[in-house]
């Protein structure tokens, strides 16, 4: 039993690597998110409608984009892009159901899944936050 435990510990000790060049999505911030939205109210009331985005300042690292998927589930994701650091250009801008990033590279996101589209891949997604309804067209977003 002794031989069997050090032969784990073995595998473990040298099979783990602290090594994470290869996938680094550490550029953004896990900065506290508790936004309340109601629907009914103006500010939030595009978001009645299915397939509609917006944009709501001072959440997150850049804002947070909402999104009206279908009839019956809105999304929340981080404005900005999660595969630069932050800067003045990493800041989301909504184009319909993408997300496009103002920086050189212009990465491109879908609004739905979260990915990256075109033919240049990217290690990182959208960063999603938690979406819980907390009564008749109210939701509170956090993370």
């Amino acid at each position: 039993m002794k031989k069997l435990l050090v032969m784990f510990g073995c595998v473990v000790f040298f099979g783990c690597s602290k090594d994470d060049s290869t996938y680094n999505c550490n550029y953004l911030l896990d900065v506290g998110v508790n936004l309340s939205v109601n629907l009914n109210f103006p500010q939030f009331n595009q978001l009645l409608f299915p397939v509609s985005a917006m944009r709501v300042e001072n959440y997150g690292n850049n804002g947070i984009i909402l999104v009206r998927a279908n009839a019956n589930s809105i999304l929340a994701w981080d404005g900005a892009d999660p595969n630069h650091v932050a800067s003045s250009c990493s800041k989301l801008t909504i184009v319909g159901l993408n997300a496009v990033c103002g920086c050189d590279d212009g990465n491109e996101y879908n609004l739905i899944t979260g990915t990256a589209l075109g033919d240049d891949p990217q290690p990182c997604t959208l960063k999603p936050y938690r979406v819980e309804v907390t009564g008749t067209n109210t939701y509170l977003i956090s993370n």
